[in-house]
């Protein structure tokens, strides 16, 4: 079964489907153990954790290939990535959509920002005409070589055009192909209650931390007729939080005694990984090594 085929099988089954994300291989192997359906790729997280450089759209095709691979391979849960402007046009995007399904990738999200893109949380974004993006869409949707292959779009319309501008952008990106629809800073569980009544088609709410968007629940969204949940970075958060108490207490108290109980143990790594069983395996390689 293709990843793309995985993704809409999540989809179908899980209302509200929750995405989490997972910035490298060994945090996808933790959300697929904690029993998550679908996982996700940010942008933003590509460019913190891999490159240490700020989410403006800095990041190449081959960067954000690097980590999907790696996650992709990890894994058996369907990965959703985020692709900014897609980098280029027309052949660009296609390229970027085959290349996508070759790393493993299951679905993406495509965004009708300027090139020069920046967060969808903060403010001064620049948008492309609606033209512009359905021609981004029609692209990618050419670049598809697997069906089931889930393309999203998303529009930051709502900051400069409201809902209304929204719904008719949503509209025209479902008619170029788009498979879904991601409305980013919403603020209001009526908006996407508009959305869903007017394009009938799967939504994402992206319930990012420290945004625009309210940390709605699942029921909540579920009643708005939101298909998607995204929780881009929730965890790499936290995991930075952690990382920086333990590097302050090391260099502060001369010990990392006093933040061991924030600590995952070493056998609960090894646990995650399966290491026993590898190490069981070499022994036995080393030991057929030997016999002959």
């Amino acid at each position: 079964m293709s990843a793309g085929k995985r993704f809409r099988e999540a989809l179908e089954e899980n209302n509200p489907l929750k995405i989490v994300g997972a910035i490298n291989a060994y945090s996808a192997i933790l959300a697929e153990r904690s029993g998550h359906k679908c996982i996700y790729l940010s942008g933003s997280g590509v460019a913190s954790a891999s490159y240490g450089i700020p989410d403006l759209g800095l990041t190449s095709l081959e960067d954000v290939l690097v980590d999907v691979k790696r996650i992709s391979k990890s894994t058996s849960l369907p990965l959703l990535v985020d692709i900014d402007t897609g980098w280029g046009d027309g052949t660009n995007i296609s390229n970027s959509i085959e290349k996508m399904i070759e790393a493993g990738a299951a679905a993406v999200h495509l965004e009708d920002q300027i090139e020069a893109k920046r967060c969808g949380h903060r403010p001064n974004k620049k948008l492309i005409s609606s033209k512009e993006m359905c021609e981004r869409i029609k692209s990618a949707v050419e670049g598809r070589t697997d069906p089931n292959f889930f393309i999203i779009a998303r529009t930051d319309a709502f900051a400069s055009e409201g809902i209304e501008g929204c719904i008719q952008r949503s509209k025209e990106y479902i008619n170029a192909g788009a498979d879904g629809i991601f409305l980013e800073a919403i603020t209001s569980l009526q908006d996407y209650k508009e959305l869903k009544e007017a394009i009938q088609k799967p939504i994402l709410a992206n319930i990012t931390e420290f945004g625009k968007t309210p940390l709605f629940k699942d029921h909540e969204l579920m009643d708005a007729g939101v298909d998607m949940m995204l929780f881009p970075l929730s965890a790499f958060r936290a995991s930075s939080k952690a990382t920086e108490k333990v590097y302050e207490s090391i260099l502060k108290n001369g010990t990392q005694e006093n933040v061991l109980d924030i600590m995952q143990t070493r056998d609960e790594l090894y646990d995650r990984l399966d290491y026993l069983n590898f190490e069981k395996n070499l022994d036995e390689y080393i030991k057929n090594m030997e016999d002959h």
